[in-house]
């Protein structure tokens, strides 16, 4: 879309965060964290912090896909990474890493995902540690010290 880009003619870093904020969405979706879990009770999830890395442009008119991985959890913490790829040509465009808190909505205030969230988590943490390593998780950003 052309409100998408920016005067680099590539897309904005905000859509880039778009992209990524619905892949969440449907991350949260699929491990039963989502809208309906919101809905059915009073426990959400809240981005505490995000990083993104640009790999490769991303321009108008191009299609992108994510894909997701868990990464780690605790009872209140769940670290999720995704990556954004070209549909047309395979690349990988961009990755992005979160924080994410299980609060509950009703007190506005972290707190323990319900246990059997929690097992289910488990079972996909397994499965998503077989995954390839990459070398964009636990990234710090940082310039070197001049010598």
């Amino acid at each position: 879309m052309p409100e998408w880009t920016d005067y680099n003619r590539h897309m904005n870093v905000a859509y880039y965060t778009l992209v990524f904020d619905h892949a969440v969405d449907a991350f949260f979706t699929y491990i039963g964290l989502g809208r309906e879990y919101r809905e059915a009770t009073t426990g959400s999830t809240f981005a505490v912090e995000h990083h993104i890395t640009y790999i490769q442009e991303v321009v108008e008119s191009d299609e992108v896909r994510c894909e997701t991985r868990l990464v780690g959890f605790d009872d209140k913490r769940l670290h999720h990474y995704h990556e954004m790829y070209h549909v047309a040509d395979g690349y990988l465009a961009a990755t992005c890493e979160f924080l994410s808190l299980h609060v509950d909505l009703s007190t506005r205030r972290v707190t323990p995902m319900p246990v059997e969230k929690q097992e289910s988590l488990s079972g996909l943490l397994e499965a998503h540690s077989n995954f390839p390593e990459t070398g964009n998780l636990g990234r710090v950003i940082k310039v070197p010290k001049l010598k």
